[in-house]
């Protein structure tokens, strides 16, 4: 009884501290006057045009090129076409990276040192990312090194290197919004709820490419310090 007493308590307080950075997060973005706030209710969802220059996107897609592999998941999927896309992880000491990875963080309003590794991602013509959550499911397995790692994923920002000829958009089915690739435009949002609780409609999709190349960076953070450790990905 006291274990799980004690468990409720931590789940309590963890949610108390991630609604105090939603709100946070949210007073910081909508203070920007650059950053323009999606007309949905059932998430937390921003806009930022023009967030990176042409030269920083032609850049980030030049380390994705040279870098690539085949993107993997945290859980294994019955499904081959789940994630088709290919990612690369860029060096967040770099000193090309280093300046942009640090802007997101500055934006968004959470210590850098809360932010996973910057991911680049690759997708060409048929490739895809099927309906999926950043926040993590606290029954899966992987849940036991995600927490020592750094816990919950609170907010994600992903920006978009390049236009698409078609398709590639990002996809939320169940807060009803779709947003085309934009060079240099990122796109934040929170993927818990206001009481700080993992929200079902951050569900999202990469929708496939049907003509061109889609590139773009994904940045997660986390609710503590991230910690760097070997996960086993599928």
């Amino acid at each position: 009884m006291l274990n799980i007493f004690a468990k409720k308590q931590n789940q309590t307080s963890g949610s108390l501290a991630r609604a105090r950075l939603s709100r946070q997060v949210a007073t910081r973005l909508e203070a920007n006057p650059a950053v323009r706030k999606a007309k949905v209710d059932a998430a937390q969802i921003y806009y930022y045009p023009g967030f990176l220059s042409d030269a920083e996107c032609d850049l980030l897609m030049r380390l994705i090129d040279a870098n690539r592999r085949p993107s993997t998941l945290l859980a294994p999927s019955q499904d081959p076409e789940f994630r088709t896309s290919e990612s690369c992880d860029l060096d967040r000491w770099s000193p090309q990276v280093q300046p942009i990875d640090e802007r997101m963080a500055n934006l968004i309003g959470v210590p850098p040192e809360h932010g996973e590794t910057m991911q680049g991602q690759r997708y060409a013509p048929g490739q895809q990312f099927r309906p999926h959550y950043d926040w993590f499911s606290e029954n899966q397995e992987y849940w036991a090194a995600m927490k020592a790692s750094g816990g919950q994923r609170t907010w994600t920002a992903m920006i978009y290197l390049n236009e698409v000829e078609e398709g590639g958009a990002t996809w939320f089915p169940q807060a009803g919004i779709r947003v085309a690739p934009k060079r240099g435009m990122l796109l934040a949002w929170n993927n818990m709820k206001p009481d700080g609780a993992p929200n079902p409609a951050t569900l999202h999709e990469g929708s496939p490419v049907v003509k061109g190349t889609k590139y773009i960076i994904t940045k997660w953070f986390r609710e503590f310090r991230w910690i760097h450790s070997p996960v086993q990905t599928y």
